[in-house]
């Protein structure tokens, strides 16, 4: 991948949109520089720009997922039928591409979000996520709608 690739970063904590050119890092594969690349077309979330309180909905393939933030990278979980039936404290670790390269602290759409069960002694991996929704707390959503 020897062109340069335009992405866009996520609106920043100061809410400002910035546009930024990818170079590909000499030292990664070009599927990985195309990997990292289509993450930020596809879209997602940085859990550090989520407050405590902020709650997602993500849809895989197979399971819709509720998180609830509490802080960093740990969320209350529930929605699969096996590990997380009712609400659990799980540790984010990222998202996947469906192999071992993880982008820490993401939940991108197209990728394989890991977290870990206190349960359990392996990570969780989900099936391909379709779509992430940030779920709007009823005064947040008549303050969206006056906007």
């Amino acid at each position: 991948m020897s062109a340069a690739v335009w992405g866009v970063i996520p609106p920043s904590k100061s809410n400002r949109t910035l546009r930024t050119l990818f170079r590909p890092h000499p030292n990664l594969s070009d599927e990985v520089n195309r990997n990292i690349v289509q993450s930020e077309i596809e879209g997602g979330v940085r859990l550090e720009d989520l407050p405590p309180g902020s709650r997602l909905q993500v849809t895989t393939r197979n399971t819709c997922y509720q998180l609830l933030v509490l802080i960093g990278n740990m969320a209350l979980i529930t929605g699969h039928p096996l590990y997380c039936p009712r609400p659990v404290v799980v540790r984010i670790h990222g998202s996947t591409w469906g192999g071992s390269m993880l982008k820490l602290e993401f939940i991108g759409r197209g990728m394989h979000m890991e977290f870990v069960h206190p349960q359990y002694q392996l990570p969780i991996i989900t099936s391909p996520i379709q779509e992430i929704r940030e779920c709007l707390q009823p005064s947040q959503a008549r303050m969206a709608v006056v906007a």
